[in-house]
């Protein structure tokens, strides 16, 4: 079955999904995220396809989220770096574990939890208005389309 490209929709969700939007690509984001950098770090922490890897990847650099670098010439070698635009991403995951967490969550409780450097303390995503503070809801918000 052919998928629908969404890159040319009106539409910065629609446009997110189509770049981001495939099981794996949120998970390399993760790792990387988490500090892998190499294809094997990858490989080995998702047990994912080399080929699918390498598809993931390549996008991704093409898509300006990771920048390869070299670190080793024979054979050679590129490491996976975020990029800012990668950096970015990272909130959108966060958001996400904190709706696991709060949906699909075990009796263990919460598989990962994030500590905020300059405090200390554990967080979560929230994400709030840029102009006042308060949580942003359903119903708290309205939409309005560009002309």
């Amino acid at each position: 079955m052919k998928r629908t490209a969404f890159s040319d929709w009106p539409c910065s969700i629609a446009r997110s999904v189509d770049l981001l939007g495939d099981w794996w690509t949120p998970l390399v984001l993760r790792d990387a995220y988490f500090g892998a950098k190499r294809f094997e770090h990858f490989q080995r922490s998702l047990g994912i396809g080399r080929n699918v890897l390498t598809q993931r990847l390549n996008r991704l650099v093409d898509e300006g989220l990771f920048e390869r670098v070299p670190y080793q010439e024979h054979p050679p070698r590129d490491e996976y770096r975020l990029t800012d635009k990668g950096r970015d991403f990272m909130p959108v995951l966060m958001a996400m574990s904190a709706w696991g967490d709060r949906w699909l969550a075990t009796d263990e409780g919460p598989p990962v939890t994030f500590t905020h450097k300059s405090c200390g303390h554990t967080t979560e995503a929230r994400v709030v208005c840029s102009h006042c503070g308060e949580p942003i809801v359903y119903g708290s918000v309205r939409g309005s389309r560009r002309p």
